[in-house]
């Protein structure tokens, strides 16, 4: 029988159609009952099947009306499924209701966080910022002694202090409070969300009127640049080592050998022709010095910073860093790509940086439209009942929180009962003891789960593309259930029933030619040629297959193949060849290596019986039969509700759009 997941899912691609259609056409194209279909609903319905307008257009008039016509059997269950009262049928209800919260909150996540947070981020990605920064530690003085001495340091520097300068003695960054607290170019999604989201507000050339907090500490922000972001560049460098043939440091030699080479180049010398003869750097020079595309902070500060101002095609005068002095080239510079292009990276890069800050906002949202109150009291009870007792384990007092509210959506209370038997499906509280720092993260995280819930299913009022969503799901499920009425609950399997329509049938079940054989494979010519001369000589396949062999797992069975199809394989293929069983082939060039096959037997084709064609049998009979009861169902739909259909009408489908 075929599966609920399937059915739906083929029901939702042949008749899927939009509740929110555009202004009424007055052109009638079927009825039946009540019930009216024109052209419009017709046009709607088919367009999400035909792959947009100008593919419709292209559609001939019989497909039209080959799809009017399912249409209308479609429309005609649906208003049997309201006849027989399946909005009232409470299975049906809960099972929609489920789909809500979890299709719901998918939805939402998507459309309230993912959608706009990776605009957003693309944007910003658009532009580069260099930025420089004090930071306090809160591990080194404490939480309120850091925040003090920040916001001390910040009405500093709007009084007038140089920032370079404090940030020199008072950042505990060690990477960069000897360079005035640069941290170099960065893009969005590179840095803490709470740093980025401060620089991006803040213009080149000024503070941000606040003191930040993140992870690391207390910062004090300043913006020195704001340009446009090179998402990467190619280039190609010459590297002059600062140690000479003696090998001894000597800086200024290598800066007067660079220069010379750039004289050259300057000349007309070609500069990858000369990466090759000078470079010291053996990954890229003989490649004429490429090193490939790149992006921004991929190599050492001044390297980066040379590189990235060049244009295309210009070589840098000697850029010195702790490998020596480089000449640099820049080959090609890549432009921003379209949004659809990067999607899925940023995606990527927006769960891993900023997707929890914007959920935990989300949330708070929530908290407060739904008047969301934790109970103390519970919360308390719990903890004093719960001494060794782990999340997903019984808990001892689970009757006596079945009366007792956890907190309240709405005024509505979640019960501590249900509140822990939610936690046993979490596996980020499995087995982690209960006490109060657990429980208050427990909390807030299953009081997260139920505030999407409520706001998933009012979407439906607020969203149209989501109630959409829903009706189809709705009429998917109510088709379903008629499918099970009308179809699959009558179909009557037994032997009986199955061995008479084998008997009708047999001659569609039939095995093809099948052999049986073994197979002695070696990965080596020598071997397996070594091995023929020896069968030749009389030495015994079995024996020679148990010992010598390649075919991993094969040697216990002695390599035995049973029955397979003569054409399923180049193996099965070279022993139907054989005539006599006990024959054995010559070697032959096999998939890895080289293989000599002896025939066992060989089975011509035939007709199954029935014990072996069973499961077809059954499938075959279960179809027929699901298409019998189908055919039947529609008639009786026919004759109760007498569809008139005027296909004429469908002359004029997507003439207007």
């Amino acid at each position: 029988m075929i599966s609920r997941v399937v059915t739906l899912f083929l029901i939702s691609l042949l008749i899927l159609f939009s509740s929110c259609a555009p202004k009424q056409s007055e052109v009638l194209i079927a009825e039946f009952d009540a019930v009216k279909i024109d052209l419009t609903e017709f046009e709607t319905a088919y367009l999400k099947n035909a792959g947009g307008v100008e593919q419709a257009r292209k559609d001939s008039l019989e497909k039209f009306k080959n799809f009017l016509d399912l249409y209308v059997n479609f429309k005609m269950k649906l208003k049997d499924a309201e006849e027989r009262g399946y909005e009232n049928n409470n299975e049906l209800m809960d099972e929609l209701e489920d789909y809500k919260k979890k299709v719901g909150i998918t939805f939402l996540l998507e459309r309230e966080i993912v959608d706009p947070g990776i605009q957003k981020l693309f944007e910003r990605r658009k532009e580069e910022l260099r930025v420089s920064h004090i930071m306090i530690r809160v591990d080194t003085s404490g939480e309120e002694a850091a925040r003090q001495l920040a916001y001390k340091l910040l009405d500093s520097i709007k009084n007038g202090a140089d920032f370079a300068e404090l940030a020199e003695d008072f950042s505990q960054d060690g990477f960069s409070k000897n360079q005035g607290g640069d941290i170099y170019f960065f893009t969005a999604g590179q840095i803490p969300y709470e740093f980025e989201e401060a620089a991006y507000l803040t213009p080149a050339g000024q503070i941000y009127s606040d003191v930040i907090k993140t992870k690391f500490g207390y910062h004090i922000l300043k913006v020195t640049e704001r340009q446009p972001r090179i998402p990467q560049i190619r280039a190609s460098h010459i590297l002059i080592d600062f140690m000479n043939n003696n090998n001894e440091y000597d800086s200024v030699s290598a800066r007067i050998k660079a220069d010379s080479i750039l004289q050259q180049i300057r000349a007309g010398a070609d500069f990858g022709e000369m990466a090759k003869k000078y470079s010291a750097d053996n990954g890229s020079a003989p490649q004429g010095g490429d090193l490939g595309f790149f992006a921004r902070r991929a190599m050492v500060k001044d390297f980066d910073e040379a590189a990235f101002r060049l244009d295309a095609g210009e070589v840098s005068e000697p850029v010195k860093t702790s490998f020596g002095f480089h000449l640099i080239k820049v080959t090609s510079k890549m432009v921003q790509t379209a949004f659809e292009a990067e999607k899925e990276e940023l995606k990527k890069i927006f769960r891993q940086t900023r997707y929890q800050a914007e959920y935990d906002s989300l949330i708070s949202k929530l908290r407060k439209k739904y008047n969301y109150k934790q109970d103390n009291s519970t919360f308390a009870y719990i903890l004093d009942t719960s001494d060794s007792v782990k999340f997903g384990s019984a808990h001892p007092s689970i009757e006596e929180l079945k009366n007792s509210s956890i907190f309240y959506i709405d005024g509505k209370g979640i019960s501590a009962a249900d509140f822990m038997n939610r936690l046993d499906e979490n596996a980020d509280f499995q087995n982690k003891l209960i006490n109060s720092e657990s429980l208050s993260l427990a909390v807030n995280s299953v009081s997260a789960d139920y505030l999407l819930e409520e706001e998933a299913l009012s979407l439906e009022k607020t969203n149209h593309e989501f109630a959409d969503l829903m009706k189809d799901y709705r009429n998917g499920i109510y088709i379903f259930k008629l499918q099970e009425e009308e179809v699959w609950n009558k179909i009557e399997i037994d032997s009986v029933k199955l061995y008479d329509y084998y008997l009708t049938t047999k001659d569609k079940y039939v095995w093809s030619d099948r052999v049986t054989f073994k197979e002695l494979f070696a990965r080596k010519d020598s071997s397996i040629q070594h091995y023929y001369s020896l069968l030749q000589q009389g030495e015994n396949f079995d024996s020679l297959v148990v010992r010598y062999t390649e075919r991993p797992g094969y040697k216990d069975k002695a390599g035995l193949f049973s029955l397979q199809d003569a054409k399923s394989s180049q193996l099965a293929e070279e022993a139907y060849k054989l005539r006599n069983p006990g024959g054995y082939s010559a070697p032959f060039s096999n998939s890895g290596g080289y293989s000599i096959v002896q025939l066992i037997q060989k089975e011509p084709s035939r007709i199954k019986t029935f014990e072996e064609a069973r499961a077809e049998v059954s499938g075959a009979f279960q179809e027929e039969e699901s298409k019998r009861l189908e055919n039947a169902y529609l008639k009786e739909l026919e004759k109760k509700y007498a569809p008139v259909i005027y296909h004429q009408a469908l002359e004029k489908a997507f003439k207007s759009r």
